[in-house]
């Protein structure tokens, strides 16, 4: 909401000595927030001046220039030279605008003046064979409305040559533009915001609104006819009629300034009068050309895909949800929205039929937001609106019309329905005292309701308060307290630490996940947070076949995305967008994770149930609810694209390879001191022949290795890109609440080196659990060569590990390392069939 200051101080006796940037921080602590303080900028010698002489020059170029003697008044300089004259003071000024004559009023930028919208201060230069010692300016250099192809053309009498242009146009004045809540919706208006103003600085406030409208009586001869059909879309209709008005007249300079400096254009006497109420008073006002409208008006719900073409030239087609409103050729207008085309007012408009009503405001809201018209009415009244005003803004708007415009006010004022009563909202006196924090007395709490508007009544310990009608987001105790609170000051609330709870902390889970993260910051790879929301297009591009069950999503009521309707079930999604982000911007060595929920819907669950907001549900009330919700596991992702190991002076890097991904899993298992089994698997979109299966205690907990390079090319990234996921919330559900204890020896270990020669099918990590497994004294057992060649046999290959042998209590004997290695092969060969390689 734009506030011109100068229209603020009109309502509200704010002091004169009180700045602008004061003013706005007032507010802002009365939760009226400061986006910014507009204002021109314009500086320097902006003045009126009077054209004396005007000499058409054309040019080479074909162009033809004004050479003009201006008069300046007390910024005149006779010694200019080459000026057009000699007999008056003034200045001589090249123009190339033709919208003008000798002795018309124009603005004058002096050299001096800094003009915001050209970007340079003005200064004399010669120009076409003539200094011009300034500039006459449009609109457009002004950073104001109007029109931008011609020069600005004062009316003749409104001011002397000499005279600040600054004044004159309002360019020095300044405008809060105000961040105004959903709910307040009283403050998208001049008369909301000097209100609270003059509540906030505990000065007097002139209602723009206190005039009195029932002096044209109702259902008069003059009175349009209105038939409200549908009260519920509806309740409060006003209409008075203004006839001769003449089209000639303009708006007044200061009520168009007004608009403009508030946001909205100007367009003509009657439009901008309805504006300027709309405004002034945050009540949406319509007018109707008298002379288009056939038959009475009739308010009623929309006919499915009865069409309507409104004021922006749209035909829209519209549902039995919209409300309408009617003649007796069809609809006229979209009910709080936006008017028709067909009635709509013109710059020869004559006669006019003013509406005021009060629309439902959730219907508005709905209208708006599936017709896609966010208009200024639209703004204010799905919000909610004075109920009591409907008779008030159409006689102001009347009014101004007859002031200005020349009309004459028809004897007639046409009132259907009637303003809801708002209900009583009942309280505890000790209520904000004790939400707050901060010390309230029955008194000041009453006082502080009282200048919002609100009849208080005391009894005892209670308090009833009625809402002034234009507060209708007061529902609710709690809403008290913060109109209370408003007043009092939010920096009255105390700043105090809330003391914790002796012997609570994070829980075992919740320890485990740190762990989680400080082993994944290990690795080198950086945490991300992505969006849970997935779609058809991601299933697509990761290769997944139609049946597979990570395509049925838990799907959200009001998606942000029409192309991601559900919540994710993997979180290869995220991360493969976040990485084609990062390589997109030019970096090649990309490693990421990301810890979050997946989600999983559960078949039979039943709908979650609603509970109020006035107690904590009970035991029963919180476990249906968790029924309800889907499956929704901790899981742990890791892309990695380019070089895992960073080429240097030191020598060639390492392209992230496969296992690596693998190694994440098994490093961040171990760092949980939980035991994995890594098994070949096939699983999109994982590469079918470079993908392990992460399996706990005979369960698939997840999956990683190198994606397949058909999804690769889907997401357009480069190729070798290696991923992982894993259950986070298994892996913790299988962790020992305290690790085992490591064992130490001081003995010296035996080293020896085994060749095995085994099946190509058969699997490392099965022989290398055989080896680990035949001896207490093999301390570890790693493989560390993986031979196929001419020395093995067809259909074979060569398994390599190197193991460690060691005693806690004595040096190993050669006979004692000889049983080792025979145990070793002899578990192998039980194992897997493997034999030595001699």
């Amino acid at each position: 909401m734009k506030v011109p200051v100068s229209w603020l101080r009109q309502y509200v006796d704010l002091p004169a000595e009180l700045s602008t940037v004061d003013l706005a921080a007032r507010l802002t602590a009365f939760d009226l927030k400061l986006e910014e303080i507009v204002s021109s900028g314009i500086s320097g010698p902006l003045v009126v001046g009077r054209v004396l002489d005007l000499v058409k020059e054309e040019q080479k170029n074909g162009k033809t220039i004004n050479w003009c003697r201006v008069d300046v008044g007390a910024y005149n300089d006779p010694s200019v030279p080459d000026a057009p004259g000699e007999d008056v003071p003034s200045r001589g000024i090249i123009c190339g605008a033709h919208n003008f004559a000798e002795g018309d009023l124009v603005v004058v930028s002096l050299p001096g003046t800094v003009l915001p919208a050209l970007g340079f201060e003005i200064s004399a230069r010669k120009t076409y064979g003539h200094v011009s010692d300034g500039m006459i300016c449009s609109s457009a250099e002004l950073g104001v409305a109007g029109d931008a192809s011609g020069i600005i053309v004062l009316e003749a009498g409104s001011a002397q040559p000499g005279d600040s242009a600054i004044d004159l146009l309002g360019l020095g004045e300044e405008v809060l533009d105000l961040e105004v809540n959903p709910d307040r919706a009283y403050a998208l208006s001049l008369r909301g915001v000097a209100r609270d103003a003059a509540i906030a600085f505990g000065v007097p406030f002139h209602d723009p609104a206190d005039l009195d409208a029932v002096t044209v009586a109702t259902d008069g001869p003059g009175a349009y006819p209105v038939v409200v059909e549908d009260p519920s879309a509806s309740p409060v209709f006003a209409a008075l009629t203004v006839t001769g008005i003449d089209p000639s007249l303009p708006t007044p300079a200061w009520l168009a300034q007004r608009i403009e400096l508030a946001g909205m254009r100007s367009i003509s006497l009657a439009v901008d009068v309805t504006n300027y109420v709309m405004l002034e008073l945050g009540f949406p006002i319509h007018g109707y050309d008298r002379a288009l409208l056939k038959g009475p008006l009739v308010v009623r719900r929309a006919t499915a895909g009865e069409k309507l073409t409104t004021l922006d030239g749209v035909t829209r087609t519209l549902t039995e949800a919209d409300a309408l409103v009617t003649d007796d050729r069809g609809p006229v207008g979209l009910g709080g929205v936006m008017g028709g085309e067909e009635v709509e007012m013109t710059p020869s408009t004559t006669d006019v039929v003013v509406e005021a009503a009060v629309w439902t405001a959730p219907m508005i809201a709905r209208t708006a937001r599936t017709q896609r018209l966010s208009s200024e009415a639209a703004k204010r009244n799905e919000r909610g609106v004075d109920p009591t005003l409907p008779a008030r803004a159409v006689r102001r708007v009347a009014d101004l019309l007859v002031e200005h415009g020349g009309g004459t006010l028809e004897p007639g004022l046409t009132l259907l329905g009637t303003p809801p009563v708002p209900a009583d909202i009942v309280l505890q006196t000790d209520l904000p005292a004790r939400i707050t924090g901060v010390e309230i007395d029955t008194v000041t709490a009453v006082e502080a309701l009282e200048v919002n508007g609100c009849e208080v009544a005391v009894d005892h310990d209670w308090l009833s308060v009625t809402p002034p009608p234009w507060r209708s987001d007061l529902t609710d105790p709690y809403d008290v307290v913060e109109e209370v609170l408003r007043v009092v000051g939010y920096d009255r609330v105390p700043s105090l630490v809330p003391v914790a709870p002796a012997g609570r902390g994070l829980t075992f889970a919740q320890r485990l996940r740190r762990r989680a993260g400080y082993v994944l910051a290990g690795e080198g790879l950086v945490e991300v947070k992505t969006f849970p929301f997935a779609g058809p297009g991601d299933w697509d591009r990761l290769g997944l076949d139609a049946a597979d069950d990570r395509r049925r999503q838990v799907l959200l009521e009001n998606p942000l995305s029409a192309e991601e309707p559900g919540l994710t079930t993997t979180l290869l999604s995220g991360l493969l967008r976040s990485l084609v982000l990062n390589v997109g911007r030019g970096h090649a060595d990309v490693h990421l994770t990301e810890t979050g929920r997946v989600f999983f819907p559960q078949a039979g669950s039943a709908e979650a149930p609603i509970y109020g907001v006035d107690r904590r549900p009970t035991t029963e009330e919180l476990a249906a609810l968790d029924a309800a919700l889907p499956h929704q596991p901790h899981h742990v992702g890791v892309v990695m694209s380019g070089e895992r190991i960073r080429s240097g002076w030191y020598g060639t890097g390492r392209r992230a390879e496969w296992g690596d991904a693998i190694a994440v899993v098994q490093h961040l298992a171990a760092a949980l001191h939980v035991e994995v089994e890594v098994q070949q698997a096939q699983l999109q979109p994982w590469h079918p022949g470079r993908c392990a299966a992460i399996v706990l205690d005979g369960v698939t907990i997840g999956h990683a290795g190198e994606l397949h390079p058909q999804v690769l090319k889907a997401y357009g990234l480069p190729p070798r890109v290696v991923a992982a996921e894993v259950d986070l919330d298994a892996l913790i559900a299988a962790a020992p609440e305290v690790g085992p204890r490591p064992e130490f020896s001081s003995f010296p270990v035996a080293k020896e080196d085994l060749a095995l020669v085994v099946d190509a099918s058969v699997a490392a990590g099965e022989l290398e659990r055989a080896l680990a497994t035949a001896s207490p004294l093999i301390e570890s057992v790693r493989l560390f060569d993986v031979y196929t060649g001419d020395q093995v046999p067809e259909g074979k290959k060569s398994l390599a590990f190197a193991l460690r042998l060691r005693a806690p209590d004595r040096t190993l004997t050669e006979d004692e390392i000889r049983s080792v290695r025979e145990a070793a092969v002899t578990a192998a060969n039980e194992t897997s069939g493997a034999t030595l390689r001699t």
